[in-house]
């Protein structure tokens, strides 16, 4: 996926968990963030960061905060990228050749991010975006999520009931060294995360190639469970 309009600006603050202060061209901009998660490690005073301009006059905040410069990585913290990337690749044929792809689907009480046709098995994938990085080391979930744990339970039955059935994480930056559930942070998500696996769902990670305009899925990266 690509963005428009994007300019380097410099994070000064986060008052809320949708806003944050960051000066771009000299000037204090208030810039809708488009992720409500935490990203306390991602957003320290100072942090380099890339915002999209917007020229709809309609709109409260002029830019999004997009992608932060983290040591040497750029890391995409937007939390609508992973659906979208991974929506290109799979059209592009990265899970193989699929039939009749289409996005949130539901069944049984989940409602699944895509649902598709391989090999003639109908199948559901559900994408969890990762952003939590230390020192090469990736973690999801970033705070406890019940959401998340309920995605992989319905996902686990789906798989029972005879259904193809995959998890994709994305991780929303490139060359990092493995990725694993953070059991500190909810040892819930992980226990459902492993009981998915040993019912059949194919837990997937993948990084991405980023700029401050692209967010593409590059490989498949490991998983430690």
């Amino acid at each position: 996926m690509r963005y428009v309009n994007m300019v380097p600006g410099v994070f000064l603050e986060r008052p809320n968990r949708f806003i944050a202060h960051v000066e771009i061209d000299g000037e204090i901009q208030v810039c809708h963030v488009k992720n409500t998660g935490r990203c306390r490690e991602l957003l320290p005073a100072g942090a380099k960061v890339w915002c999209q301009r917007s020229d709809n006059p309609s709109r409260k905040t002029k830019y999004d905060l997009i992608t932060v410069e983290k040591g040497n990585r750029l890391i995409n913290m937007d939390s609508q990228a992973p659906n979208a990337a991974a929506k290109e690749w799979l059209a592009a044929g990265g899970l193989g050749k699929l039939e009749n792809l289409r996005a949130e689907v539901k069944h049984g009480d989940s409602r699944f991010d895509f649902a598709f046709t391989k090999d003639g098995k109908p199948c559901f994938l559900e994408v969890k975006g990762v952003t939590l990085e230390q020192d090469g080391v990736c973690a999801f979930p970033d705070a406890p999520t019940e959401r998340g744990a309920k995605h992989l339970k319905g996902l686990a039955q789906a798989s029972r009931e005879g259904y193809g059935a995959y998890v994709l994480f994305v991780i929303q930056m490139e060359g990092v060294q493995y990725l694993h559930p953070n059991d500190t942070t909810d040892p819930n998500f992980g226990t459902a995360l492993r009981d998915a696996a040993r019912n059949g769902v194919q837990i997937l990670a993948v990084d991405c190639k980023i700029t401050p305009e692209i967010m593409e899925i590059k490989s498949f990266a490991e998983i430690r469970l």
